[in-house]
């Protein structure tokens, strides 16, 4: 007898040239967990625009189409179900985290998500504020400490530091006791200060070389912007990058790119800052699950994150 399956509403995407403007909230069956899942009921989920350039969005690890797919891999929210195996969180704990790239996301009512890439929620932490923090806050701490290996006294050029990534590798970075330069639009200026960095350089008008020379950069640009900041690293900096192998190198120091992976450890201490207030999120709209396909295709530049609250 086929096992009766339950519809939930959830975004969909099936054309990649359409990219956000060709999302549909359709409904689809409810997921079951696998071996070592759990079923998390999404209260609220964070999306990043560039999901829609992703392989992952796309295919699967063997390249099958899997379409359509489920974008979102950002969610806050409480285990309903476990899988055969899975150990660590129960039913009725409310979490947080970041899903697998390859599999369904979490613009939905339900998701389901391998327990390890999830922490517990500390149920003073808001589902929208822990909905904002994995891929930004993850991203952060790994190009900063495992990749940066950043040390108190050092220097940070910290690229759109006015954006969800950048405002919380200000903050982390200045917590660690460095010294942050902030780069964005004008516009961003009195932003990036507020999220505590130390100086700004306007992008569009300032001469980025007259930083002169820093410990570490974390590029979210890449292009040019990328190219010339690999020549204000100092002898035995690093030039850290999440948009792809930096197309140019410190003439005396490393490069690195990376993508970012869900950690529970992390994602813990990520949560508990967020506690403490020594870690503010950078959340701009939020928006239902109805109406997130609006909220996901803006008309104008939007400032902080954008978070669909799936769950009123």
């Amino acid at each position: 007898m086929a096992e009766e399956t339950i519809p939930m509403k959830a975004i969909v995407v099936t054309d990649q040239a359409a990219g956000t403007a060709g999302m549909t909230l359709v409904e689809r069956p409810e997921p079951q967990a696998a071996i070592n899942d759990v079923v998390v009921q999404v209260h609220a989920s964070g999306f990043v625009p560039t999901e829609m350039a992703w392989p992952s969005t796309w295919t699967d690890r063997l390249d099958r189409d899997r379409t359509p797919s489920i974008p979102g891999h950002e969610l806050a929210g409480v285990v309903t179900a476990l899988g055969y195996g899975t150990t660590g969180l129960s039913v009725g704990q409310r979490v947080f985290g970041l899903t697998d790239w390859t599999r369904d996301g979490t613009l939905a009512e339900y998701v389901a998500v391998e327990a390890r890439n999830l922490a517990p929620l500390p149920g003073d932490v808001d589902f929208t504020v822990g909905a904002s923090l994995p891929i930004s806050g993850l991203t952060a701490w790994q190009g900063l400490f495992e990749h940066g290996r950043l040390q108190a006294g050092q220097s940070v050029l910290v690229h759109g530091a006015a954006g969800a990534v950048g405002s919380m590798t200000t903050q982390l970075a200045r917590e660690a006791g460095a010294y942050i330069i902030g780069t964005g639009r004008a516009a961003d200026r009195q932003t990036v200060f507020d999220f505590g960095g130390q100086e700004f350089v306007d992008l569009e008008n300032d001469a980025l070389e007259d930083v002169g020379e820093v410990d570490l950069v974390f590029d979210v640009i890449g292009g040019d912007i990328g190219r010339r900041s690999a020549g204000l690293v100092r002898a035995g900096g690093t030039l850290v990058s999440i948009v792809g192998p930096p197309e140019a190198r410190p003439a005396d120091g490393l490069a690195i790119d990376f993508v970012v992976e869900s950690d529970r450890a992390q994602l813990s201490e990520i949560a508990q800052r967020v506690r403490d207030g020594r870690l503010r999120t950078n959340i701009g709209q939020v928006a239902t699950l109805d109406d997130a396909i609006a909220a996901l295709n803006p008309t104008e530049r939007r400032k902080g994150k954008t978070i669909i609250r799936v769950r009123p």
